[in-house]
């Protein structure tokens, strides 16, 4: 069972949905962050028409994405064989979201980009692995993958970090004390997926036992989470 154990007497509290910001307006800025979200603003004036934000799990790009999504009104593709992804792109701005885990046929996507050339719409991509990378057999395609523009987002640096799990547990009405936070940050997995599994845990174990989130509770998630890393 990969759930870890719950000491004697622990109830789960039940499971309330928390709507976590995710709009533009809450966005988290940093370094590793402004120059994917300096070209999701700028749309459309982007310096070519189909743009690759690449990097690594829970870097942001999915935040990015809809964002971008939201504001252009862009429709969500796979191009796989058999799909109507090329027509979709001939009608306005498309998503494609995961390229290098959901995989893609390269006719249909050269396709893609070539219904978003010639009708003056707009593809975003997202991936973990740049383009070169990718499993690409068509010239053609390769070709043009080469004119995309590439942006890369960074794994977030201890500030970012910071301010994400403050927002995390602020999205559910909590507050967190700074040397807590500072603590979780110097030894948690340096991912915004980590801290989103950090912050909920912590939440639903609190509430289970009836305490407030302090050091130990934090101490006890961490190592729970670190030993069931290291055994996947």
């Amino acid at each position: 069972m990969n759930d870890v154990k719950r000491k004697a007497g622990e109830q789960l509290p039940l499971v309330f949905s928390h709507d976590a910001a995710s709009g533009r307006d809450d966005l988290l800025v940093s370094d590793r962050l402004s120059a994917a979200v300096t070209i999701i603003d700028a749309w459309p004036q982007w310096p070519s028409p189909v743009v690759i934000l690449a990097g690594p799990v829970g870097s942001g790009k999915s935040h990015l994405a809809s964002i971008w999504k939201e504001h252009s009104g862009a429709a969500s593709i796979h191009p796989k064989r058999g799909s109507d992804a090329a027509v979709t792109a001939a009608t306005g701005p498309v998503l494609f979201e995961d390229v290098d885990r959901l995989g893609f046929d390269d006719t249909e996507l050269f396709h893609v980009i070539n219904s978003v050339r010639e009708n003056g719409n707009s593809l975003l991509m997202t991936s973990r692995l740049w383009p070169m990378s990718w499993p690409v057999e068509l010239p053609d395609l390769r070709s043009r993958l080469k004119a995309a523009t590439v942006v890369e987002i960074g794994e977030p640096d201890e500030e970012l970090l910071s301010q994400v799990i403050v927002k995390l547990f602020s999205d559910r009405q909590l507050n967190i004390d700074d040397k807590l936070v500072l603590y979780v940050v110097n030894r948690m997995e340096r991912s915004l997926n980590a801290a989103q599994t950090i912050v909920e845990r912590l939440d639903r174990l609190a509430l289970a036992r009836g305490t407030k989130i302090t050091r130990s509770l934090a101490a006890e998630v961490l190592n729970e989470l670190g030993n069931s890393a290291s055994s996947d």
